[in-house]
């Protein structure tokens, strides 16, 4: 078996891309179990007796008052409401860790660091790797190490020798563990039976779940609702019944009087040529539409990726990348979010003009 790093120019830079088979590793993490090297995330921990109710503040999940265990995703939005950061918070033993993409971990830093002002919370860098766990089989081989599951997704706890396993999306788990015992554990689950897989394996297994990342799948202009990280703790990241924080006028906004101007989907993309890449435009018609985002080749799927496309654009559109290299691309219909809703605040202005009706 022999480790083919991740390609220099992406966002995994310095991980394992692949051990020599990158569609049965991915086959594992759908039948068995795989574990991916995923310590290039970039993790912080804030200690102090106030870190919860001062992040409440500047973040935009409800996070003042997370009991111990408990795990969910947040945001840092600018004043106008567009995505910043996005981190998975974890709390824990009296500190909250934060882990977030590799190249977003010093701007995190600086950012939280600049807003603590008199406020008792320390941020620092934490020396801890995430190592993520795919596949059914994963309660088993934890438990033939002694390690239980957590009963609730979005939920942790704590390991004998420090760090901590959480369990995040369905089928999917984190081990959080100290950067020196990294590689005791990963020899401890593939002795176990856990295979090794890179992080094609874990993009393939995202991509396919129509989940998006920070900065491959959105840009400078993205918002929340556009890639569907509104909603409490969870899969969403934004809360809408928490007090103020920055950029929660237009998530109110949104929410209540309009609708977002784009939409994540995921895409099928032509296996018979080169594939596209992160950031080409889609066109309909030579105009553009949408932009392209992740880009993966799926061991069931073949060549797939998320794009963020104007709302309401039919299904059925025919698009075309357009960067270097043009390829065909068809949304996937059951990745295409419920846009017909109408929201509160526009309702009750409809009611208005028809006079209540």
């Amino acid at each position: 078996m022999f480790a083919v790093p991740a390609p220099e120019s992406g966002p995994d830079a310095g991980a394992v891309w692949h051990y020599g088979d990158p569609l049965g590793e991915q086959r594992a993490a759908a039948s068995t179990a795989v574990v991916v090297d995923r310590s290039h995330r970039a993790v912080l921990q804030l200690t102090g007796a106030e870190r919860r109710s001062w992040l409440n503040t500047i973040s935009s999940q409800h996070v003042s008052d997370l009991p111990d265990g408990a795990v969910v995703q947040n945001l840092s939005l600018d004043v106008q409401g567009r995505v910043e950061d996005h981190w998975i918070q974890t709390q824990l033993d009296g500190r909250t860790v934060l882990d977030t993409e590799p190249w977003r971990g010093e701007a995190l830093l600086a950012f939280l660091r600049k807003m603590v002002f008199w406020a008792d919370v320390a941020i620092d860098p934490a020396d801890l790797a995430v190592l993520s766990l795919l596949g059914p089989a994963v309660p088993e081989a934890l438990d033939g190490l002694g390690i239980s599951t957590p009963a609730a997704p979005w939920s942790a706890a704590a390991l004998p020798d420090g760090g901590f396993l959480r369990a995040t999306y369905p089928g999917e788990y984190d081990l959080v563990v100290p950067r020196e015992a990294k590689d005791g554990w990963l020899a401890r689950l593939t002795g176990a039976g856990v295979q090794p897989a890179g992080v094609w394996a874990y993009e393939a297994h995202r991509v396919a779940a129509a989940r998006p990342r920070l900065g491959v799948d959105t840009d400078e202009r993205t918002i929340p609702h556009e890639v569907g990280w509104i909603g409490g703790p969870g899969v969403g990241a934004v809360h809408l019944d928490k007090g103020c924080y920055r950029g929660q006028e237009t998530v109110a906004r949104v929410h209540n009087l309009g609708k977002p101007p784009r939409m994540l989907v995921l895409v099928h993309l032509d296996g018979s040529v080169e594939r596209p890449s992160t950031g080409d435009p889609l066109l309909a018609g030579g105009r553009a539409v949408g932009r392209l985002g992740s880009v993966v080749d799926h061991v069931d799927e073949g060549p797939i990726g998320l794009a963020l496309v104007k709302r309401g654009i039919p299904v059925d559109t025919a698009l075309l990348t357009g960067g270097e290299i043009e390829v065909a691309a068809g949304i996937d219909p059951d990745s295409v979010p419920d846009t017909g809703g109408v929201g509160a605040g526009r309702l009750a202005v409809e009611k208005l003009r028809g006079g209540g009706r």
